[in-house]
């Protein structure tokens, strides 16, 4: 499929219709879809519904349309549509539809998106893999036996895969950018407060944040530029505009000066992973950039840290899931409080029931000071750490995951490994700073991640990094080789 920009540009000119966009994309979801598993559901109907609109909108002479016109956009299902489901990818919603749009939904349409389908994703965006959905595992389009990363899996395979060229995700602990590096396609963490979550379900609101992913710079840019600004319905919203990108020129990163945290390039990173990361860097380098080590030395408690408050966040947020406000009731319960534990036993997965009782362990009494509250003073001291970078740098440069993707079931029974994974991310959300993935380059055929890390509202500041380590390298045009029945 073609690029977003490209795809709106042959719309807007004529040379393509909305509609024969959208039976284009869902040609290509037929083709692949039973192989890889990006979707929940896929609104075919909707889609053809909306094309239509669009092309009698071009043909009346609208030139409105907008900067996604005619664009098929996938969405994660934990965040509202209305008219589909909504079910974050867990058997207590499922048949979920909600009566509202989301911020970034609305925002959407009103840019001429056109919402082909709800992604697959981790249930409640809790997980690292895609394997923790209700609705099936989803494959890495790069190799069918790993997995995508996750909790945004559907998201990137979709893209991945060639069945949108664009999709929304949500970056709790590095959800957006370590499924991006598994699968090779570029993703955006925004700075907290950036994009609108009015209408996204919470997993851990102090940490959760919307955000673009697709195949190259500009198109994701152009997602975040419809997505991102004030919202008075998201109290957590910071009401601010992000400045307009303009790509363009030869590239060059004279005078930006860039950081490389010895503890994120170092013991725990896969040698093939460090070479191609280091590769990169003297790309930047050569680019005009000034690159010098540089310390955060609290990286090292930021994981425990994040795995207290994020799961204290989570069993807050879902306790309105009991069988009386929305979705799944169990039958046959024998009273109030029956129903409310057989519905929640039976609604939700194993790896939710995990974080849940491990965040009600930590908020409880007897317990509280001793796992949140540190928690909490360890998530002052990794802004503090990265306050103290920015002083001296421009960015930050690391690894998006210490390694690649791993084959599916492989840590399945090994959850902490798991969690390691997440390692180079986490710091990132704790601190509510933005950071993109590009790809750089492969190990054993499989996509490696580069991740820039950039000061509160900087994110338009690491696009134009990103954007020129793009225009000269080639590794976010190479293509997984699905082939026409769907498998490699």
């Amino acid at each position: 499929m073609l690029s977003a920009a490209r795809l709106n540009r042959l719309f807007l000119a004529g040379e393509l219709s909305a509609v024969e966009i959208a039976e284009s994309a869902l040609s290509r979801i037929a083709q692949v879809e039973p192989a890889v598993g990006a979707f929940i559901t896929v609104a075919a109907d909707h889609v053809i519904e909306r094309a239509k609109k669009l092309d009698a909108r071009r043909k009346a002479g609208d030139t409105e349309l907008g900067p996604l016109a005619g664009v098929p956009i996938a969405v994660k299902d934990n965040i509202c549509t209305s008219g589909m489901e909504t079910t974050c990818a867990s058997r207590i919603l499922k048949g979920y539809v909600s009566p509202f749009d989301a911020t970034v939904v609305e925002r959407l349409r009103a840019a001429g998106a056109m919402i082909i389908g709800k992604a697959n994703m981790d249930e409640f965006a809790m997980g690292s893999s895609g394997e923790s959905s209700a609705f099936g595992v989803t494959r890495n389009p790069w190799d069918l036996e790993r997995v995508p990363g996750g909790s945004s899996s559907g998201s990137a395979a979709a893209v991945a895969a060639g069945e949108a060229p664009l999709a929304l995700g949500t970056d709790t602990g590095g959800s957006i950018r370590q499924p991006a590096a598994f699968t090779g396609i570029v993703g955006l963490k925004p700075t907290y407060g950036y994009v609108s979550r009015y209408g996204v379900v919470a997993f851990a609101s102090s940490l959760d944040q919307v955000g673009p992913m697709g195949r190259d710079v500009e198109d994701v840019a152009r997602l975040f530029e419809v997505i991102a600004g004030p919202d008075r319905r998201d109290a957590t919203n910071a009401g601010r505009t992000p400045p307009a990108l303009k790509f363009g020129g030869e590239p060059s990163l004279s005078g930006v000066r860039l950081g490389v945290p010895k503890e994120l390039l170092g013991p725990g990173i896969d040698p093939g992973v460090k070479a191609r990361v280091e590769e990169a860097i003297a790309q930047l380098e050569e680019l005009g950039a000034t690159v010098e080590e540089c310390s955060l030395p609290s990286t090292e408690y930021a994981l425990s840290a994040y795995y207290v408050i994020a799961v204290a966040e989570a069993s807050s947020n879902l306790a309105r899931f009991d069988g009386v406000r929305y979705g799944y009731r169990a039958a046959q319960a024998g009273g109030l409080h029956e129903m409310y534990s057989k519905t929640r036993g039976e609604g939700f997965g194993t790896e939710v029931k995990r974080r849940i009782m491990l965040g009600t362990y930590v908020l409880s009494a007897g317990h509280y000071d001793a796992y949140y509250r540190r928690a909490q003073q360890v998530r002052t001291l990794v802004v503090r750490d990265f306050e103290r970078a920015f002083e001296r740098y421009d960015a930050l440069v690391t690894p998006t995951t210490p390694f690649t993707a791993w084959k599916i079931g492989e840590k399945v029974d090994d959850p902490v490994s798991m969690y390691l994974g997440d390692i180079c991310t986490i710091p990132v959300n704790l601190a509510g700073l933005p950071a993109v993935s590009v790809p750089c380059g492969f190990v054993d055929g499989l996509p490696v991640g580069m991740q820039l890390i950039g000061k509160p509202f900087a994110d338009t500041q690491i696009l134009q990094i990103a954007w020129a380590y793009q225009k000269v390298t080639k590794h976010h045009e190479a293509r997984p080789a699905l082939t026409e029945e769907g498998g490699r």
